[in-house]
């Protein structure tokens, strides 16, 4: 697999089939193109109606091209490109980039032109870029490749950059000239009909001159096999990704809490969290995150110093980085010490340390070496708003020296508040590898991306837990209700379902008519809860169809009297009720699972009760999760302090699950897959101690 893609971006011989005479045209602007960046190999222009092209011989067609050829690129009409790919196949061409759009993108007819291009491809061993993209270069001097139709001369650089959209490969590679960022190799996808993201991922896993990867994304192919791939890579190099359509219409949510709660765009979150991938809301804010990381240590801790000249961008910078999550650093005394000593007197040393407008590069000289040498200070954003009265490049200058004199073992990254052409000495910064950003939000947002990456690579990576059941027995129940009819499972079928998974909620038992009750009560103990055992209602409380803290048989009596008079109806007879031991401590919780449609089972965890209906505290993970995932994404929801202030963490989640698989889980969606018991899964993390406390025989 690391060498399968080399067809496409280590060619030794390029055909542009549908190259052009013309200028402007996308034919003509690729074949200059790769002429402009001197490709290392041989080029053969392909169109029956030229004889030469950019003062090269011009062939007819492919198969009359004398030499071999690894790659062709394809710029011809639609309907011709099949017969072309044909052609390619006879040659012995190796990898093909289709420009050409027209295919799964405009609808129906085109997606059956792409499945019988595909079918062609495939009859010839060949791997495909496209169809519908902006093409390919590898910026490698030995390759030297730009088959792109772009107008930007892209620079060299370690960044791998796959994007799904070709209308924005243009911007992208301008905008990364711009700011200095250079690329080993890019890829635009199109319709990713054969080469897919997950592709090149692995083709960039082990490739020396990719150290990080971008992505732009509109949609997953393989989002559990992207997983397996993605957790590898990010152990050894940061993925950044930008997912498009977090509100897209026309995303479903199955009647459970799960899939009402998982919204449009909660399976790409899980799935980035789970494998490590640092996603980010925009285009800018990838490209800022790449120029830290391909630029900076990574920071040791969370801990930042602001230093800046003016107190309102201070301010903004104090709030992003508080609002991402991250630490504003508490200075040692020594060096509130040294800079009350060092700078002037109405300057604020306390973080974010202001050196005040006219503070100029001695100023700036006191505040960097302090704080990059203080033990509390894990990282710098330095702030500098050029003013007429100060020597712009002797404050540079000043900034640069002092990072250097401290070997760069601190992440600092800087923020210019004013246009790159405007702050005199700023290519100091760049020729140090000090990234600059126009904004402190900005500056902070990167940082963020760079915390976020060193906690993922210092994650432990966990272990995936396996229980033993009782799967024949849960068999048996599905296919019962299966046969019957049914559409989900309630009362006791669901309790018996958890029960052979070795889930032991409270004791219950199931009544049809008021004669069952005593018999029913003999098996419980007081207090107890009765609930409408109705298929049909998933909401029980919400109807009346729930009493608690019953305390005599008299008391059951009637409750159940009450309920089968409300619920009885002319077409519908009475379902009966679940009568159950009440638990009466402890916090609400809800575990559930969606079978999302791209990206497989997908879990839930929170807080419940009116927690999660009003306040939709809840966090969810992808299937399957290791002992980590499911400590971690307990952890992660905002009202995890009211688990951790009782006297045993455990024995609550315990208390609380017994009591909420009696609510939540008295209905069960029929399914023959066992995914839906991975819900045990979520205490996995503590089992042990949890068999000791209400699962004496849990696996």
């Amino acid at each position: 697999m690391s060498k399968n893609l080399d067809c496409i971006f280590r060619p030794r011989s390029i055909a542009v089939i549908g190259a052009s005479t013309k200028k402007g045209t996308i034919g003509r602007e690729i074949l200059h193109n790769l002429i402009e960046s001197e490709f290392n190999g041989k080029v053969f222009p392909v169109n029956p109606k030229a004889s030469v092209i950019h003062s090269i011989k011009c062939y007819s067609t492919i198969l009359d091209v004398p030499d071999a050829v690894d790659l062709a690129m394809i710029i011809v009409p639609r309907d011709h490109v099949i017969n072309i790919v044909e052609q390619c196949g006879e040659k012995g061409v190796k990898g093909v980039v289709v420009i050409t759009a027209g295919f799964k993108e405009i609808g129906e007819e085109g997606a059956k032109k792409e499945s019988e291009l595909l079918e062609v491809v495939r009859k010839h061993n060949m791997r495909m870029i496209g169809p519908n993209c902006f093409g390919v270069l590898n910026t490698d001097p030995k390759i030297s490749m730009n088959a792109t139709f772009s107008k930007t001369k892209p620079l060299n650089g370690i960044v791998g950059f796959l994007s799904q959209s070709g209308a924005l490969g243009e911007a992208i590679l301008d905008y990364a000239n711009e700011i200095g960022l250079g690329f080993s190799m890019f890829a635009s996808v199109g319709n990713k009909a054969d080469i897919s993201g997950n592709s090149l991922l692995r083709y960039w896993q082990d490739d020396p001159d990719t150290e990080i990867i971008l992505l732009y994304l509109e949609n997953f192919g393989d989002p559990r096999n992207f997983t397996k791939i993605a957790r590898k890579i990010t152990r050894k190099k940061p993925i950044i990704a930008v997912k498009a359509g977090r509100t897209a219409a026309g995303a479903k949510a199955i009647s459970s809490h799960t899939g009402a709660l998982a919204g449009l765009d909660v399976g790409t979150e899980a799935l980035f969290d789970q494998c490590g991938v640092l996603r980010v809301s925009s285009v800018d804010d990838l490209f800022d995150a790449a120029q830290a990381l391909s630029n900076q240590p990574l920071p040791k801790g969370d801990r930042i110093a602001v230093i800046t000249n003016a107190g309102g961008p201070g301010i903004l910078a104090t709030d992003a980085i508080v609002s991402l999550g991250l630490t504003m650093a508490q200075f040692e005394e020594k060096t509130l010490k040294h800079l009350r000593e060092n700078l002037p007197v109405v300057a604020a040393i306390n973080n974010p340390v202001d050196v005040i407008a006219s503070g100029g590069p001695d100023a700036y000289r006191v505040a960097m070496d302090a704080c990059l040498s203080d033990k509390n200070v894990d990282a710098v954003i330095v702030i500098f708003v050029p003013p007429i009265v100060v020597d712009h490049r002797a404050v540079v200058t000043a900034i640069a020296e002092v990072i250097e004199k401290h070997k760069n073992n601190k992440t600092v990254l800087g923020c210019f508040m004013s246009a790159p052409d405007v702050v005199s000495g700023s290519e100091e910064m760049t020729k140090r590898r000090i990234p600059v950003y126009t904004f402190p939000e900005s500056a902070a947002k990167a940082m963020s991306a760079m915390v976020r990456y060193r906690k993922w690579i210092e994650r432990p990576k966990g272990e995936y837990k396996s229980f033993l059941a009782d799967t024949d027995r849960v068999e048996s129940i599905i296919d019962a209700g299966i046969n019957a009819g049914q559409e989900i499972l309630v009362g006791e079928d669901a309790l018996n379902i958890l029960d052979a998974y070795g889930v032991r909620p409270a004791k219950s038992s199931q009544v049809k008519k008021q004669a069952d009750i005593r018999k029913a009560i003999s098996n419980l103990d007081f207090p107890m809860v009765m609930k409408i055992d109705d298929p049909l209602i998933s909401h029980k409380t919400d109807v009346g169809g729930v009493v608690k803290d019953i305390r005599s048989q008299d008391e059951a009596i009637k409750v159940f009297n009450g309920m089968r008079k409300k619920f009885s109806l002319p077409k519908r007879p009475f379902s009966g009720v679940i009568l159950q031991e009440m638990v009466g401590e402890g916090v609400e919780t809800i575990i559930g699972m969606n079978q999302d449609p791209s990206f497989g089972p997908l879990m839930m965890f929170g807080l419940g009760g009116i927690y999660v209906e009003i306040m939709k505290d809840v966090a969810f993970k992808i299937h399957p999760l290791t002992d980590y995932d499911a400590e971690e994404m307990i952890k992660s929801i905002k009202g995890f302090a009211l688990l951790t202030g009782f006297r045993e963490l455990l024995l609550l989640i315990s208390r609380c699950w017994r009591r909420r698989f009696c609510g939540f889980l008295s209905w069960f969606p029929i399914s023959r897959s066992s995914s839906h018991l991975m819900l045990i899964l979520l205490l996995s993390r503590t089992k042990a101690r949890v068999r000791k406390l209400w699962m004496p025989d849990l696996s």
